[in-house]
């Protein structure tokens, strides 16, 4: 199979997959986000893919959903205008990200972003609070990582059998 085709039918089937994982009870008891997972499992792609881009994408997605919610909490006990308190927060979390990103395990600063917005995204949608947020944003981050990787593994698979049967068949 061409390498387009197995990488759509393994993110198509792993989607649905996914979905219906994060539909179930025990997924919606523990505040799991699809969405969540599904911004992990294309920083997994975004990142260089395989085991490199899994490990970038879970610590840099952790390391911003942990700076992200330190800058919500943070925004609540600024002394600006209340207009500002938030804007100052999120530009004191981009530096840290940023400055962060000189230690070579933190240097995917995109990915760090997406976490940052994965977490915000938690909290300003009235989802959970800062505190509550951030364990079931690393789950489905975790969750998203993993799901990128098995995609593409099982997509090279798919690639792989068909090439492999091509060679045969020539022989």
């Amino acid at each position: 199979m061409p390498k387009l085709a197995a990488l759509t039918v393994s993110v198509g089937v792993l989607a649905v997959v996914a979905t219906w994982i994060f539909g179930l009870s025990a997924a919606t008891a523990l505040n799991l986000q699809v969405w969540q997972a599904f911004i992990a499992w294309g920083c997994h792609f975004h990142a260089g893919g395989k085991v490199t881009g899994c490990r970038n994408t879970l610590v840099c997605m952790i390391f911003g959903a942990l700076v992200g919610m330190v800058a919500v909490m943070l925004a609540g006990q600024l002394c600006a205008p209340g207009f500002l308190s938030v804007p100052i927060a999120v530009g004191l979390g981009a530096s840290v990200i940023c400055l962060a990103s000189a230690l070579p395990l933190l240097a995917a600063i995109p990915a760090s972003v997406y976490g940052f917005a994965a977490i915000a995204g938690l909290i300003v949608a009235g989802k959970a609070s800062p505190t509550a947020a951030i364990v079931p944003t690393i789950i489905s981050i975790v969750i998203g990582a993993l799901f990128g990787i098995v995609s593409e593994y099982v997509a090279g698979a798919l690639t792989k059998k068909d090439a492999a049967a091509a060679a045969g068949a020539a022989a």
